[in-house]
């Protein structure tokens, strides 16, 4: 039986997001992080696949498309390992509310839909602690196609699917996959206690819900630095000068 981190006595509590891509969860993940540093609570970020150890790797495995899905399913179970070990448990020992941009779950639902084994995929999770609270943001899957759509040109290739060849239209690739990874997430919705979000509502509304899950949960009040964060040291004057004619020089 998984435990959260508050039933395993540490002193940090953890915070995951999840959902698809262009569901809006980073925004509102950063919202909650700017909202808290300005509470004055100790917290902390990371994010999915953000490891130096494998990031490179895992970079031109993408580009040359090398990586199967076992292989892929690896290479993110090192990326979380050594970010659990290096990161999340020290400060979650220190007392710091951490946050994160995806948590195992992307890889029971991604890596399953992929078609890794479910029980092998869990398997190589199971040195990993639950969240104390898990957000998932459900969009519909045009909503969460436009948002991504607004920021750039294209899809990605792995974002769409493409190397599973469900379709040779990357928009088609991307419902399918998508929705079959929206299927995985849903059924093991109930089993990890995710609080269900409405994502296709606006971004104030839903951060407002956010804030008050977290506000209820977690006592806010333990977690508050005990002195705020010191101001970074003033320029030297001839420093300031420079700046300010590169200000008006932009």
């Amino acid at each position: 039986m998984m435990k959260t981190f508050a039933e395993l006595n540490f002193p940090g509590r953890l915070i995951a997001v999840e959902g698809l891509d262009g569901s809006g969860k980073s925004t509102q993940i950063y919202l909650l992080k700017r909202w808290l540093e300005a509470e004055g609570i100790k917290v902390y970020f990371s994010e999915w696949n953000s490891s130096e150890l494998v990031k490179s790797a895992t970079s031109k495995g993408k580009k040359r498309e090398l990586l199967t899905p076992t292989t892929f399913s690896l290479i993110h179970a090192t990326d979380f390992a050594d970010r659990y070990e290096r990161h999340l448990l020290p400060l979650l020992r220190a007392g710091y509310v951490v946050l994160c941009d995806r948590y195992i779950f992307t890889a029971f639902a991604r890596d399953v839909t992929r078609g890794c084994p479910p029980d092998w995929v869990r398997g190589i999770y199971n040195f990993a602690a639950l969240p104390d609270i898990v957000f998932f943001f459900k969009a519909d899957l045009e909503v969460s196609l436009n948002r991504i759509l607004e920021g750039r040109p294209k899809l990605k290739f792995f974002e769409a699917g493409m190397d599973l060849r469900l379709s040779a239209d990357p928009y088609e690739s991307f419902r399918i996959f998508q929705g079959r990874i929206l299927e995985q997430y849903l059924a093991i919705a109930g089993e990890f206690k995710f609080i269900v979000m409405d994502a296709n509502q606006n971004v104030e509304k839903q951060q407002a819900i956010v804030r008050k899950v977290v506000g209820e949960r977690i006592n806010l009040a333990r977690f508050r630095r005990r002195r705020p964060l010191p101001l970074p040291p003033p320029l030297p004057a001839d420093k300031k000068m420079k700046e300010t004619e590169e200000d008006l020089a932009a």
